[in-house]
């Protein structure tokens, strides 16, 4: 079994989810929201900083996937996005935890099947593939549709690696 933290990295909430999974048999650990307040940059890192490490030390996944960045419009937006994804992958490779980072559009597809859906579509699909019965908040459900994003990816390079080995070792 294989724990994974999913973080929905913000400046001002941070959504976290976690995870196992067992080949392709995933479920639900926990899921919330770091949220930050002020308006000094530096405190709300630390705070996402020390928010993850709190995580990461109650639940001590695994492994780690969080959210790219992604261009916007707005150049700060963009710049303060990244920061928070800074502070939360430094906790994470300060407890040696492997990260993975995975696009927008490739997490849709992995939970929804659609790299355009809405975020009320992966809310959806969340409740239905870990059998929640009732919808966490939108943060904290994208944090889960990475880590679920996540174990897909790692069963099917896990699947291709036993294939590739299966092929090798067949007697001609």
């Amino acid at each position: 079994m294989t724990r994974i933290l999913g973080i929905d990295p913000g400046s001002r909430v941070t959504g976290y989810g976690i995870i196992d999974q067992a080949g392709q048999q995933i479920s639900y650990v926990a899921s919330g929201c770091i949220r930050t307040s002020g308006d000094a940059i530096a405190a709300r890192l630390g705070i996402i900083f020390s928010g993850v490490n709190t995580i990461i030390q109650e639940y001590m996944p695994d492994e780690m996937a969080i959210e790219r960045v992604f261009m916007s419009k707005n150049a700060d937006s963009a710049l303060k996005l990244g920061q928070a994804r800074g502070a939360a992958i430094c906790a994470s490779v300060h407890r040696d935890i492997p990260v993975d980072e995975y696009a927008a559009r490739e997490i849709k597809q992995a939970v929804v099947g659609n790299g355009g859906a809405s975020k009320e579509q992966v809310q959806h699909m969340i409740c239905v593939l870990l059998s929640l019965q009732k919808s966490p908040p939108a943060d904290a459900a994208d944090a889960l549709g990475v880590a679920v994003c996540h174990g897909h990816q790692r069963e099917t390079r896990r699947r291709m690696t036993t294939a590739r080995s299966a092929r090798g070792n067949v007697a001609l």
